[in-house]
């Protein structure tokens, strides 16, 4: 049976941005989810994973490599553009303003991280409302469960990534205690669901 037959029913509702989060395994994870998407897929994607501060980052090239889509390491004042996919940069939170651009700040560190998937998360829940989805991934801390929390809050789709197949099932576990999420997926299946709700919106 076709995984998008064992999903429950997309909401019909316009998806207008993609936030995701991940920590140890979510390189992985992420090359999974994200993998395969169509040169024509119009949703842009913030992503935050966490890196080691005080050296560059070489996660936009990596990605870059493998992927049809345009990616970029996020810069301060830089609008959110259709297509495109935007990793959070080392020693930064990554926020989105009501204006949809990026946003760039050294503020302290949330579950010792920064960048911290809650502050995306949390900024962007208030920027799209129930036009956002959110994605969680593997990895070894909280981060990211109350953000995810707050763009379920928002009436966003929320998905975590089932703890089974994680790596690290710390992360997506987190989430779960917190709140029932639209979605537990293996990472094949939130490619899928990301792909589904692309076509929803053409």
């Amino acid at each position: 049976m076709p995984l998008t037959d064992r999903l429950p029913k997309l909401p019909p509702r316009r998806i207008d941005a993609v936030v995701i989060g991940a920590s140890a395994g979510g390189l992985q994870a992420l090359g999974v989810v994200l993998g395969g998407l169509p040169s024509g897929f119009r949703m842009p994607i913030a992503v935050v994973i966490h890196v080691p501060e005080g050296q560059a980052s070489k996660l936009a090239a990596i990605f870059q490599a493998r992927l049809k889509l345009h990616v970029m390491e996020a810069e301060d004042k830089a609008p959110l553009m259709p297509g495109t996919l935007y990793f959070a940069s080392p020693g930064y939170h990554l926020l989105i303003e009501q204006d949809r651009t990026l946003s760039l700040s050294q503020e302290e560190r949330v579950h010792y991280s920064r960048p911290s998937i809650d502050v995306l998360f949390e900024s962007a829940a208030d920027v799209f409302g129930e036009h956002l989805c959110g994605v969680l991934l593997t990895g070894a801390n909280e981060d990211g469960a109350t953000g995810l929390r707050a763009i379920h809050r928002a009436g966003g789709l929320t998905v975590v990534q089932d703890p089974e197949e994680a790596l690290v099932s710390t992360m997506p576990e987190a989430a779960l205690e917190l709140f029932i999420p639209d979605f537990v997926l293996p990472v094949k299946g939130i490619h899928t669901l990301l792909v589904e709700l692309e076509r929803n919106n053409a």
